[in-house]
């Protein structure tokens, strides 16, 4: 990793733009203690739940589909949440369709997890090319926000898939306005949302040392559309998550 010497200053604060890990097992954490750095938590956007009523107004039916496409634990919760509002009993031979293992793994608070029904990919919509070619017959439902990934949908939509969007929840920019005068070695992003956020709460967000850490492909294309520096990509085939990707810069920065 080449880094230009404003880039190699030593990091002694992290924010992460997500809310707060539920318990003191984070590798968050464990990458605090073990390069003495102090990281924070706070969640750029928050969602608010599309009503069944409001749903209903969309005039999709869930019995129409056979299969569900998932890119976010959100788009897991708030499909699930809809169909018990609409008291419509999943089948248990619908398959779905996920961006990664972590979305994969996270249907079995709802379903019992099966292989033959359950398929993912590493992190981008390419990595499902060949199983949703064998599955190319199925009607796709795609559960989302008002500010959808637009990368798994283009692709499926391209490649001619039976595919809907379903808006089922709705993206809102967090106040931030207490972080103003905080500055911070390395801001972690998520999602392009948690960028459309900061300019919306900072505008005249000007990034100087601070060093950007952003996860997928769709978070480090609003990073360059924004003209910043990215530091710290991830995934990547060494540091498959952003623990391990910020702990590769650390190595380096805090030697």
């Amino acid at each position: 990793m080449q880094l230009s010497d404003s880039r190699r200053k030593k990091v002694k604060n992290i924010l992460v733009t997500l809310p707060k890990p539920e318990t003191e097992k984070s590798p968050y954490y464990e990458l605090a203690k073990k390069y003495n750095v102090k990281v924070d938590f706070r969640s750029f956007i928050h969602v608010d739940a599309v009503s069944a009523k409001d749903f209903r107004k969309e005039k999709i039916n869930l019995a129409d589909f056979s299969s569900v496409v998932f890119t976010s634990r959100n788009a897991a919760d708030h499909f699930f949440r809809i169909c018990e509002e609409m008291r419509y009993d999943v089948p248990s031979e619908t398959k779905y369709f996920c961006l990664s293992e972590n979305i994969a793994l996270y249907l079995q608070k709802y379903i019992q997890y099966r292989k033959r029904k359950i398929f993912f990919g590493k992190q981008t919509a390419a990595d499902l090319a060949e199983v949703l070619k064998k599955n190319a017959s199925e009607k796709f439902l795609y559960p989302c926000s008002d500010m959808a990934a637009e990368e798994m949908l283009k692709f499926m939509q391209d490649n001619g898939y039976d595919i809907t969007p379903a808006v089922l929840f709705r993206t809102v920019c967090s106040d931030l306005s207490d972080l103003a005068d905080v500055f911070y070695d390395v801001i972690a992003f998520f999602s392009p949302s948690s960028i459309q956020s900061l300019y919306k709460n900072f505008p005249t967000f000007v990034q100087n040392d601070t060093r950007i850490a952003a996860f997928g492909v769709s978070t480090q294309k609003a990073i360059h559309e924004r003209d910043l520096i990215l530091d710290i990509p991830a995934p990547t085939p060494a540091a498959p998550s952003m623990t391990m990707a910020i702990e590769q810069y650390l190595k380096i920065v805090n030697k």
